[in-house]
C-alpha cells in the first residue's frame, strides 16, 4: 500500500496581505458606525435603527470572521490540529448565525408592539444617523470592490455590506416619511422588513456551516460523478473509502482507496487520478492510496 498526497501547496495567498488590510479599514468603519447606530437607536427611540445595527453588527461579525480567516487560517497544522485551523472560520460563522436569529427574533417581536402601540420616534436624528450609515456602507463597499473577485472571504463580507446599503436606505425612506407625516408605525414596519430581509441569509449561513462542520461533500460534487470518473481512469480496478469533504470555506479535500489492475504502474494512477480530480472536479488536495487488492474487507466498486 502506498499513499499519495496530490496538492498544489496552496501558495494562494500573495492576495492575503491586500485583502487582510481592505477588510481591517471596512472592519474598522463599520464596527465604529455600528456603535454610533445603537446609540442613535436608543437616543431617537428608532426599532428601525436598532434593527439596521444587527443588520450592520452582522457585516462587521462577516468581516471580523474574514480576517480571522486569513489570520487563523494561515496557521500551519501542528500537532494537535492536524487539519489546521481553517475550521475557526466555520465556527465563528455559525455563531454568527444564531446570534442573528436572537436578534431577529427580538426585533420581530418588539416591532409587533410597537405597531400595536406606536411610540415617538426622533425622526430628524434618525435621518442622519441613517445618512451617515449609507455613506459608511458606499466607502466600504468601494474598498472590498477590488477584492470580491479574488477572494470567497472578500466577496462574502462585500455582499454583507452591499445588503445592508439597502437595510440604510430603508431607515432612510422610514425617517423622511416619519418627519413629514408623523406616522409611527412606519418605524417599527421597516424594522420588521429588515429582520426578515437577514432571516434566509442567516438561514442560509446556518445551514452552510453546518453542513461543513458535518463534513458534507462540496456543493455541486456529486460522489457518484467523482466514482465513475476514477473507475474510468486507465489502471484503475477498483475503488472503495471514498470520501470528499471540506475543511474550511473553499478548501475541499479527497481521499481514496484504489485497487491496481493487473500490471498498473501505482506512480503513474496516482497521478492520473489526482490530476483528473483537479481539473475535472476542482479538487486540489487529494489522497490517493493504491493497493494490489482490497485491504481489510473492504466493499470495493469494480468495473
Amino acid at each position: 500500500m502506498t499513499n499519495h498526497d496530490h496538492s498544489n501547496g496552496h501558495a494562494h495567498d500573495h492576495t492575503a496581505g491586500a485583502n487582510a488590510r481592505q477588510l481591517t479599514i471596512a472592519l474598522a468603519l463599520t464596527g465604529t458606525f455600528l456603535i454610533v447606530e445603537v446609540i442613535g437607536g436608543l437616543v431617537f427611540n428608532s426599532l428601525a435603527l436598532l434593527s439596521d445595527a444587527a443588520h450592520m453588527f452582522t457585516d462587521a461579525a462577516a468581516l471580523a470572521i474574514a480576517l480571522l480567516a486569513i489570520k487563523i487560517g494561515q496557521r500551519p497544522a501542528d500537532e494537535k490540529r492536524t487539519f489546521g485551523y481553517r475550521r475557526f472560520e466555520i465556527l465563528a460563522a455559525a455563531f454568527n448565525a444564531v446570534l442573528l436569529f436572537v436578534v431577529a427574533g427580538y426585533v420581530l417581536y418588539e416591532g409587533i408592539k410597537r405597531i400595536l402601540d406606536p411610540e415617538p420616534v426622533g425622526s430628524i436624528g434618525m435621518l442622519i444617523v441613517a445618512a451617515a450609515g449609507l455613506v459608511i456602507n458606499l466607502i466600504s463597499m468601494r474598498i472590498l470592490s477590488s477584492g470580491k473577485d479574488r477572494s470567497l472571504n472578500v466577496k462574502g463580507a462585500y455582499l454583507e455590506v452591499w445588503a445592508d446599503m439597502l437595510g440604510s436606505l430603508g431607515v432612510l425612506v422610514a425617517a423622511v416619511v416619519i418627519t413629514v407625516t408623523d406616522w409611527r408605525w412606519v418605524d417599527p414596519i421597516v424594522a420588521i422588513a429588515i429582520g426578515l430581509w437577514v432571516l434566509p441569509r442567516t438561514w442560509i449561513l446556518l445551514r452552510d456551516t453546518t453542513h461543513i462542520l458535518l463534513e458534507g461533500a462540496p456543493r455541486g460534487v456529486a460522489l457518484s460523478d467523482v466514482r465513475v470518473a476514477i473507475l474510468a481512469t486507465p489502471g484503475v480496478a477498483s475503488l472503495h473509502d471514498l470520501h470528499v469533504w471540506v475543511s474550511g470555506a473553499d478548501q475541499a479535500s479527497c481521499t481514496v482507496h484504489v485497487v491496481l489492475s493487473e500490471g498498473a504502474d501505482a506512480d503513474a494512477v496516482r497521478q492520473a487520478v489526482g490530476d483528473m480530480l483537479e481539473e475535472r472536479f476542482d479538487l486540489h488536495h487529494t489522497t490517493v492510496q493504491t493497493e494490489l487488492e482490497p485491504c481489510g474487507d473492504a466493499g470495493g466498486l469494480h468495473v
